[in-house]
């Protein structure tokens, strides 16, 4: 059956698996974290304006007892710049809050996805998505980390909202005080030129080093051995030439570490900071996942979850307790309402039957039986060849006889044409 073409939701953001069941546990979780986030939004929103209340009467007392003391003059000029911040800290702080809400909602909701797509890979056997550390967690670590996880996604969601809301006011007071005011002031001129000295060292450095990556590829790089080849070998060409080449890019590359340090420190600050709600992603870096507690914790949960949930070990348990059962509840003794247990003889007629059909539809299967390959390594090689060339004439009538649709009377070369069949398989078994 073809598959029905899965929507722009469903293919870019969330798709649906109706099969797949989220435990209680993750559901009342992610549901105790919404309502929590609820509650602090609010709780945010109104204590911040209270503070914003607090600090602007703070100002006009400080505007009056300057007034009053004839300081004008000298502390004058603060007043405006105060009054002004204010303005920008309360218009931010309330942008942000938005921001930083709709970002916590999102990520409760990408936890529940990661969720499902872990556990199925691990389903799958598939465990590279992970550290090489947590291949196989301690079985306590894995039960006590169910215990926490809870507890432990709620105040990471109610943190990060915090952290990140912090984050985001930051910059916004950065985009508001570089380029949102000194338009308004009537700096524009001066802001483009401090934008372009900034944007000119970041072009620089990147320029840079495509240009090096560019003249290494067409200078520096023995050509393709094949021409389907998508790249040119990891072999180095014109050694002397690459020298010199290192050597001049020496001093540039010095600067543009420098540079690419500080950036790589502020990347990590921002990255770290915008992911510390997501305990399902590990905010350390490699080799160090072990001192991120939360990622821990998720770790030893979905292993947990992975034992317990496993619709094969689930299946294979149900199995064994549903024989079990019917063994026990079978009586000891039989009476005239218990069936007699078939003989031995009525159970092999059974498997002989059963593999004579087996090798009716699937001829092919012949040649792997064991005395047939004992056989064929003893045999003649035209016994051998008499041997494939039989079963592969009878897979191509099995065949044959499955794609045509049967007919309501069926002929006599039909049914001497099973009777054929029968005869060799019982010669080829």
């Amino acid at each position: 059956e073809h598959s029905k073409p899965l929507g722009w939701f469903q293919r870019r953001v969330y798709e649906w698996d109706p099969n797949f069941k989220f435990p209680n546990r993750i559901i009342g979780t992610a549901v105790i974290s919404l309502i929590g986030l609820y509650t602090m939004t609010l709780a945010d929103y109104s204590l911040s304006d209270a503070i914003f209340d607090r600090v602007e009467r703070w100002n006009n007392a400080l505007k009056e007892g300057l007034i009053i003391c004839n300081q004008t003059e000298a502390l004058g000029y603060m007043i405006p710049q105060i009054e002004e911040f204010i303005y920008v800290a309360r218009k931010s702080w309330l942008a942000t809050t938005i921001f930083a809400s709709l970002n916590s909602v999102a990520y409760t909701f990408h936890i529940l996805a990661c969720y499902r797509k872990h556990l199925k890979r691990l389903w799958k056997g598939q465990k590279t998505f992970l550290p090489e550390k947590f291949h196989n967690p301690l079985s306590a670590v894995s039960v006590a980390s169910i215990a926490r996880y809870s507890g432990w996604q709620i105040a990471f969601t109610l943190w990060g909202y915090l952290i990140v809301h912090f984050v985001h006011f930051l910059f916004a007071l950065l985009l508001v005080y570089g380029l949102v005011l000194p338009i308004q002031h009537g700096r524009t001129l001066s802001m483009l030129k401090n934008l372009s000295l900034i944007l000119l060292t970041i072009g620089l450095v990147i320029a840079l080093v495509i240009v090096q990556v560019v003249l290494v590829q067409v200078f520096f790089l023995q050509d393709k051995m094949s021409p389907s080849d998508k790249q040119k070998p990891l072999a180095l060409n014109n050694r002397k030439a690459f020298h010199c080449f290192n050597y001049f890019f020496f001093f540039y590359n010095v600067v543009m570490g420098i540079s690419t340090c500080i950036l790589r420190l502020l990347i990590s600050l921002v990255v770290g900071t915008w992911l510390v709600s997501r305990i399902d992603r590990t905010i350390m870096q490699r080799g160090y996942e072990t001192l991120d507690a939360g990622y821990n914790t998720w770790i030893g949960m979905i292993f947990a979850d992975h034992y317990h949930n496993n619709p094969v070990m689930v299946c294979f348990c149900q199995l064994l307790i549903s024989n079990s059962v019917e063994r026990h509840n079978s009586n000891t003794y039989s009476s005239f309402d218990n069936a007699l247990p078939a003989s031995s003889t009525n159970n092999q007629s059974r498997r002989r039957w059963g593999l004579f059909y087996t090798l009716l539809k699937n001829p092919p299967l012949i040649l792997l039986r064991k005395h047939n390959l004992y056989r064929s390594s003893s045999s003649p090689s035209s016994t051998q060849k008499e041997s494939v060339v039989r079963a592969w004439v009878m897979a191509s009538q099995t065949q044959s006889h499955q794609s045509v649709p049967q007919a309501p009377l069926e002929s006599k070369a039909t049914s001497e044409e099973h009777c054929a069949e029968v005869e060799d398989v019982h010669e080829l078994a």
